[in-house]
């Protein structure tokens, strides 16, 4: 998209990336920005990023854009400029704070319109009725309601708002991780991450699919996206597999499946541990430990059925021409950005600091190959990609704002967990089943970190009330919000796969549910087993953790079919898409 803007556009938008990554770097090394001016800045550079990328759609429309972008910075600028004294006089707001508030809140709306699409604005909008007609609902979830410029000065100002907890933690940490992928894809660590795992492995049973699933461990975790992860690793991974002798819907089903795994892979795990660390307040160093198993355990669980479905049919890949250990001696250099941002983080840096210098080694280990050092040019061009890849979920800050206040104002934060709970008899089983359900359906529409958001919000009350424990209740509600991903009807990772692959859309959905069937096993470990999310003594946990390790490969193994045919002594059918 950005290939489509003019010179004058492409300079704007340049200069503006370069400022994002100069100026949190400085706030996340040197001296941290006072909170209006951190998240301000960082909401009015997404959304004129936004009205610069997404172009209206009719040519001489082109004018509104830049009208968009003009009151996109009035109306952020007010915000900080003011902080203080809206702070003051807060519940007795002027007028011009209160429209000042509803062209923010409708600017928003239409930045996620342009950038996510329709779905999740009705989302927004249905909220904002919900919040001026509250005293029409039913009793359940009646509120005395408000006016609708009162809800978007309650939406705009509050600390639950626009500005609130999304924009903190996006600007906070997930913008520079984001950038940090970025720049070590400059650096030529994506094509270590792929040629590594391919001489390891590439060669045995089903190779080029358990390519897929260590590259994607590898580096879906810095990606912050299952789609991105898809599309860059499946765009050499999937046509390996075809031709090793995949059909196209499994090649297709195997990627994404493969790559919703880095959102829980650590040190960054996409941006949803920055949330649950933020929402919990447990060191994003303790996020990080308690997710490496569970990570673990979803991609041996891919593995394991990817073995056995080349088992039954005999699919091996081609032997490398160059030995892991050789590509290994030769450029093991790239897991050091990796290595130092997780030992930063373990140590008690702060994940800001930690990225920061992740980019720098990035830039320093970028100079070892002449056509891969980041100059002057590469660095713009990094933060230019950095930049655009974070404005997805960028564009959601203004409705997740929306969602968040108005849930805050109604109540409805409160008696969420009573309904649930209710609903599911008391049962955190089926309380489980419901999160999934309202999980899938969110996430039909909302990116799964604001899906994530969201869901914790009103889900996880209900989650501790029944026993589980704080942090292994925002683990469930964080690998159900994957599940959009690879789950039919929207399953948006999958069509990816599919179309990389030339698949059948439906069926490589079906195949890449299938082989990530431990994403809905995980959230009942964590509810269940304490252990699971390293709760209790450490023989508990051990103990836990050993029991895991076989159930999940008799689990992988069940769903495979492979035991059909070795008990039955079958012949699989003839292996033809």
């Amino acid at each position: 998209m950005y290939d489509t803007l003019n010179r004058f556009e492409k300079v704007i938008f340049s200069l503006m990336s370069v400022f994002l990554v100069g100026f949190y770097s400085y706030s996340a090394v040197l001296r941290p920005a006072a909170n209006q001016f951190h998240v301000g800045i960082y909401v009015v550079i997404t959304y004129m990023l936004i009205f610069l990328l997404y172009k209206s759609k009719i040519p001489f429309l082109r004018v509104l854009d830049y009208v968009l972008i003009i009151l996109s910075a009035l109306v952020c600028g007010y915000f900080m400029y003011n902080y203080e004294a809206l702070n003051y006089r807060a519940g007795a707001e002027t007028d011009l704070d209160k429209y000042v508030a509803v062209v923010g809140v409708l600017i928003g709306i239409e930045a996620a319109r342009r950038a996510v699409g329709f779905v999740f604005v009705i989302i927004g909008i249905i909220m904002i009725l919900y919040g001026v007609y509250g005293m029409y609902m039913p009793d359940l979830i009646a509120h005395p309601g408000d006016t609708f410029i009162g809800i978007c000065t309650f939406i705009y100002y509050q600390a639950d708002g626009v500005f609130g907890i999304m924009a903190n933690v996006l600007a906070t940490y997930v913008l520079l991780f984001v950038l940090f992928g970025a720049f070590l894809e400059s650096s030529g660590a994506q094509k270590f991450f792929i040629d590594f795992p391919l001489a390891a492995v590439g060669h045995r049973v089903g190779g080029p699919a358990k390519v897929a699933v260590i590259a994607s461990a590898m580096f879906g975790s810095i990606s912050g996206s299952a789609i991105a992860n898809t599309v860059s690793t499946g765009a050499f991974t999937i046509p390996l597999m075809k031709k090793a002798g995949f059909r196209p819907h499994v090649a297709g089903g195997i990627e994404p499946a493969a790559s919703i795994g880095g959102m829980f892979m650590p040190p960054i795990m996409g941006a949803g541990g920055f949330i649950m660390s933020e929402l919990t307040g447990v060191p994003y160093s303790r996020i990080m430990i308690i997710a490496i198993f569970p990570a673990l355990m979803y991609f041996f669980s891919v593995f394991v059925m990817i073995h056995y479905e080349a088992k039954i049919h005999n699919i091996r890949g081609d032997k490398s021409e160059i030995g892991a250990k050789e590509i290994l001696k030769k450029e093991w250099y790239y897991t050091v950005p990796l290595l130092l941002i997780t030992a930063l983080m373990l140590i008690g840096y702060s994940p800001g600091f930690a990225a920061v210098l992740g980019i720098c080694s990035c830039i320093l280990l970028s100079w070892v190959k002449k056509d891969t050092r980041i100059g002057l040019k590469g660095f713009v061009e990094a933060s230019r990609q950095g930049a655009e890849s974070s404005l997805k979920v960028g564009a959601t800050v203004g409705v997740i704002g929306i969602i968040i206040a108005v849930l805050t104002y109604s109540g409805l934060i409160l008696t969420f967990a009573d309904i649930v709970i209710d609903i599911a008899g008391g049962r955190l089983f089926l309380t489980i089943l419901l999160i999934a359900l309202a999980s899938l359906i969110l996430g039909m529409g909302v990116p799964v970190t604001a899906a994530y958001l969201i869901t914790a919000v009103v889900a996880v009350p209900a989650l501790t009330h029944l026993g589980v424990n704080e942090v292994a209740a925002h683990m469930i509600v964080y690998w159900l919000s994957q599940d959009s991903n690879i789950t039919p009807p929207v399953c948006i990772a999958a069509f990816a796969g599919a179309t990389i692959a030339q698949a059948n859309m439906w069926r490589t959905a079906f195949a890449s549910f299938k082989f990530a069937k431990f994403l809905y096993l995980a959230p009942f470990l964590f509810g269940y087993v304490p252990g699971f999310s390293l709760n209790g003594s450490t023989g508990d946990i051990i103990k836990a953790m050993v029991l895991i390790v076989f159930g999940t490969w008799f689990f992988a193994y069940l769903l495979s079919g492979a035991w059909y045919y070795t008990l039955f002594k079958k012949e699989p059918a003839p292996y033809r898409d």
